[in-house]
């Protein structure tokens, strides 16, 4: 099957062809580097980790970009809130969130660009809608014209109305349009500033991914990626910012996953549903969050629930459990991913599909009597699982996972405890083996007893 991706900007499912079939490229919205990440930030994290490596699989080379935003408003007010130096606001939030992301099995994009470190490319890309009518002076900001742009709004199809309406959209006396947004603002000493041809400032929040997908991918790329919060009005503004300037098509594919509920509802500090990434770390392994969040299509809304959490915990245990039966046994074609897997994931990343097959994968390798036909299903789900971002970890490693700060019994200790069953079990004193059994369960660690001997697991 071809791969093909829902496109934000056709509104259909489109089959993908990249600019250049040798190396595709990517570019995804990064964090705003202020705050620990929460749960609604990993998935477009998740999500698109996946499309790159499928893409990785199917493509000679990849440049994905994600970027860092390191300047913002809320980065100043943080900071300041904190009675903490914005360099080392930043540099700490960062160091958390690729730890986060790193527990989420998220690979590392190709090219990580701090907003910072480019500030000349904003400068230059403001100057050339200047020079093109596409921008004003005003205050000592420099703004976007949008009336300038006819077509303005193709991404997220609203009414100008509409968009002067919806969320994010300042009202300001310097504004020619009520829509027209800031390329670059002015900045008192006490707030970070560069220099630049309308006095010292800053860029706007919109500018920094036209210039860093431009630095990186060129003034046309492939895929442009984020969620759907971001349509409008950042992607919008991008799209306008990158036309004008360069008199090109910007992103070609536009990808947005769905929004994030928790427990139905919107996460929200006031509810008490508001989550962080290392929240739900010290809750469960990090695979297991993964293969939740991988549960539901990604470009649907998502509901975020306990539940929901607990049954991809077990499903992740069933999974490993199939390997563990297998620990002694060479996996056969280890590199190449099941066709039903791939045909799942090239049909617009059809997660729960995909998962669908590795479980069917699962089955037929518990019920394999051959040593070939072992080998060929533990390739199967270890290849599978490769290109979900899961099965990534030693075996008896993920059976043996406790919570950060956990109570549990230490390994050690279990070990020595079924090792006194052992000899309770050769004694012939079945009433202590049942003993030692259930000491064991009501702390969450569960035996099963096999040929080989017995292993056990964390509940």
């Amino acid at each position: 099957m071809s791969l093909a991706f829902y496109n934000t900007l056709s509104r259909c499912k489109d089959p993908f062809v990249p600019l250049d079939p040798t190396c595709v490229g990517m570019y995804v919205c990064g964090p705003t580097v202020y705050d620990s990440a929460h749960i609604g930030n990993a998935r477009p994290i998740i999500v698109f980790d996946v499309l790159y490596r499928l893409l990785k699989r199917l493509y000679p080379a990849v440049t994905y970009v994600r970027n860092i935003t390191d300047v913002d408003d809320k980065i100043n007010a943080r900071a300041k809130e904190n009675n903490e130096s914005i360099a080392a606001l930043t540099a700490r939030t960062t160091a958390a969130f690729h730890a986060d992301i790193d527990a989420l099995n998220a690979l590392r994009p190709d090219i990580e660009p701090r907003a910072t470190a480019h500030i000349g490319q904003m400068i230059a890309m403001i100057q050339t809608l200047l020079d093109r009518g596409h921008a004003y002076e005003a205050e000592g900001h420099v703004l976007f014209s949008v009336p300038s742009m006819p077509d303005y709004g193709t991404l997220s199809r609203r009414s100008q109305d509409e968009m002067i309406a919806g969320a994010r959209v300042e009202v300001a006396p310097y504004k020619k349009n009520a829509a027209d947004f800031v390329l670059w603002k002015p900045s008192p000493g006490d707030l970070p500033g560069w220099d630049s041809p309308w006095g010292r400032g800053r860029p706007g929040w919109h500018i920094e991914c036209s210039a860093m997908s431009r630095e990186y991918l060129g003034v046309t790329f492939d895929i442009h990626g984020g969620g759907q919060d971001l349509v409008f009005p950042h992607h919008e503004n991008e799209i306008a910012q990158s036309v004008c300037a360069h008199g090109q098509p910007f992103a070609r594919y536009w990808l947005h996953n769905g929004y994030l509920m928790v427990e139905g509802e919107k996460m929200s500090k006031s509810l008490g549903n508001f989550f962080t990434v290392r929240d739900l770390l010290d809750q469960a392994p990090g695979e297991a969050i993964r293969l939740a969040m991988l549960s539901s299509h990604y470009h649907q809304p998502f509901d975020w629930t306990a539940e929901g959490l607990k049954q991809a915990r077990t499903g992740m245990d069933r999974l490993y459990l199939a390997l563990r039966s297998v620990a002694d046994i060479p996996a056969e074609g280890r590199d190449q991913v099941p066709l039903d897997v791939m045909a799942a994931l090239e049909d617009d990343l059809n997660t729960p599909l995909a998962i669908a097959h590795l479980h069917e994968w699962a089955t037929q390798l518990n019920k394999a009597t051959s040593l070939d036909e072992k080998a060929k299903c533990k390739g199967a789900l270890l290849a599978g699982g490769d290109v979900l971002g899961i099965l990534q970890q030693d075996v008896e490693a993920w059976f043996r996972w406790v919570p950060q700060g956990g109570t549990s019994l230490s390994d050690s200790a279990v070990d020595e405890l079924i090792n006194r069953r052992i000899e309770a079990r050769k004694a012939k004193d079945f009433a202590e083996a049942d003993r030692i059994r259930k000491e064991l369960a009501d702390q969450g660690v569960l035996l099963e007893d096999g040929a080989g001997g017995t292993t056990w697991r964390r509940a």
